[in-house]
Formats: structure tokens, C-alpha cells, sequence
């Protein structure tokens, strides 16, 4: 199954708590913000993606305990510049308020922004 159509079938196939999340996150319901689901990114799909804060938002069932390949997928996400949060299945639905008030306080909280370059002339070495 190619990605798009494995996308797709995530989006039909979504468990009880990314259903719950993705209910409060959908239609710039969270502070009139988008976010987009099961969303590819390079070689992997994240389950919910602001692309204007760069923030993604993981959804976790028991499979992912300790598991090598979320640490390798995360590694490469941030390096893409993306912020990650996990929450477990069972603090979504259990949890709801505690969940959107973190997600919240992650797209509000100041991020310092990269620097930004030297003009070529400032930058010490010859132009």
C-alpha cells in the first residue's frame, strides 16, 4: 500500500482517544489554530501536525512503550525542526483537559527562533 492510501486508511481507522483529540484540534478549534491529521511527513505519518508552529501531536497506544523506532522517527522529526508531544491513549481519554491544556501551553509558550544570517558582507570572511 502506497503512503497516500495508508494515510487515508488511518484516517478511517482512528482509535477512541485520536478521535476525542483530533474532535477538540480540528477546525482551529484549539485557539482558532489548524491543525491537520495522519499527515505525511518525509517517510513517516504523524497523527496530528501544526505546520505553522511545527508542532506534532502523537497519539500512543501500549505498542509504543520503549519503542527503538519511535526514537529513531522522532530524532528525524525534530531534526526537520518539529516539537513533539506523546500522550498515552488512556490520559486522552481519561484526561482530556490535562492533554489540551498542554498542548496549548506548547503553542504559546516562546520558542526562540533560529538566528538569522549575516548579510555577506558582515559575516567576517571576504565577500
Amino acid at each position: 500500500m502506497d503512503q497516500r492510501q495508508f494515510t487515508k486508511t488511518l484516517r478511517q481507522n482512528m482509535t477512541d482517544a485520536e478521535q476525542l483529540l483530533w474532535k477538540h484540534l480540528r477546525a482551529h478549534r484549539m485557539s482558532d489554530h489548524k491543525f491537520r491529521r495522519q499527515q505525511p511527513i518525509g517517510p513517516y505519518i504523524v497523527d496530528f501536525v501544526h505546520f505553522g508552529q511545527r508542532l506534532i501531536v502523537e497519539a500512543d497506544g501500549g505498542q509504543h512503550v520503549d519503542s527503538d523506532h519511535d526514537a529513531i522517527r522522532d530524532a528525524w522529526l525534530r531534526s526537520q525542526g518539529f516539537t513533539l508531544l506523546r500522550f498515552w491513549n488512556n490520559d486522552i481519554l481519561h484526561n482530556t483537559n490535562a492533554v489540551l491544556e498542554a498542548i496549548w501551553h506548547a503553542m504559546h509558550t516562546d520558542t526562540p527562533s533560529p538566528p538569522t544570517p549575516l548579510p555577506q558582507g558582515a559575516r567576517g570572511g571576504t565577500p
